[in-house]
């Protein structure tokens, strides 16, 4: 093995990876995955925070609350966004 390696983080590399549009885009992508396999009343968010991006897959209805409090059906479909 080689001595003893130093990494240096470019932390304002990893933030602007984080915030970039197509790790955006993807968790986009995975979010409308999870929420279509929840099923009706499911919906989607994509934010940016400060240092990363940010998706939110939410029920908006009381029909989709009570599926996922009986059936757990958002906590089944989150296998969909991999």
């Amino acid at each position: 093995m080689a001595g003893n390696m130093r990494i240096k983080i470019n932390r304002a590399g990893v933030v602007a990876l984080l915030t970039s549009p197509e790790v955006s885009a993807d968790l986009t992508r995975r979010g409308n995955a999870i929420a279509a396999a929840a099923g009706d009343g499911v919906e989607t968010q994509t934010a940016r925070n400060r240092d990363r991006a940010v998706a939110f897959v939410r029920t908006e209805t009381f029909e989709a609350r009570k599926a996922e409090a009986t059936d757990r059906s958002l906590t089944r479909a989150i296998d969909a966004g991999r």
